[in-house]
């Protein structure tokens, strides 16, 4: 019985943790969207979509509010997104999306943990060639028609459509269409689950389960930092 009790605290624990590090991405992509665009979200298409995200992650809507508001103030820290680059154990190229207010701090802290995690810190432009950046958005399925939403959406960008997992439709559209797949999608009365702006490998590299071990270890440790956004990698 105490067995099942430690597994499941651990897991209670793990779930928290996840949770607070989305709410903690969320609060500096609306610090991020709110200094660009405004607070309003009716005029600020960037911090609509941050919105949506964050109600995806169950992020409080108080909790949505106040990042707004603090984003407004003027003791707020002012963030920069920077993306590193670099190699995990093996040859994997890895993609590393930071949030961060003090860019000495944060390229030391990923440095640190591409060395202790096996891996190698590169210059940039080292590897973001083998990625492409797309836009990504997550719809619900219910009412909609996945061969309609094909042609109705090529005129704003559309490169494909599939499914996830668990069956939600999966929009993709280039990077420089984001903005207008965005706004095809909402003048179609669709609110997306989430939308994001990802880099998908060019390639994938096939490696074996105990490299992928090695590999999947360095991401958890850099995923870790509290300035790490997203982390994007090759491996099959």
């Amino acid at each position: 019985m105490g067995r099942i009790f430690e597994v499941r605290k651990a897991t209670m624990f793990a779930r928290y943790d996840r949770m607070a590090k989305q709410f903690s991405r969320i609060g500096k992509e609306i610090a991020i969207a709110v200094k660009k665009g405004g607070p309003d979200p009716t005029t600020n298409p960037a911090l609509r979509r941050v919105i949506q995200n964050g109600k995806s992650v169950n992020m409080p809507k108080d909790r949505i509010e106040a990042a707004i508001k603090n984003a407004l103030g003027k003791d707020t820290s002012n963030y920069d997104e920077v993306i590193y680059e670099g190699y995990a154990p093996h040859g994997i190229a890895v993609l590393v999306v930071t949030a961060t207010d003090n860019t000495t701090r944060t390229v030391a802290n990923v440095r640190s943990h591409f060395n202790k995690g096996g891996g190698t810190l590169g210059n940039s432009g080292s590897v973001g060639f083998l990625f492409k950046q797309v836009g990504v958005f997550k719809l619900k399925p219910e009412g909609l028609n996945m061969d309609d939403m094909e042609l109705e959406l090529i005129d704003a960008g559309l490169e494909e459509v599939g499914e996830d997992s668990e069956g939600n439709i999966i929009v993709r559209s280039g990077f420089n269409d984001f903005g207008n797949m965005q706004k095809a999608l909402e003048e179609k009365g669709i609110t997306p689950i989430s939308s994001e702006v990802e880099w998908i490998p060019l390639n994938t590299v096939e490696i074996s389960e105990d490299q992928a071990e090695d590999v999947l270890k360095l991401i958890a440790r850099v995923e870790e930092d509290d300035d790490v956004q997203q982390v994007f990698h090759n491996m099959a």
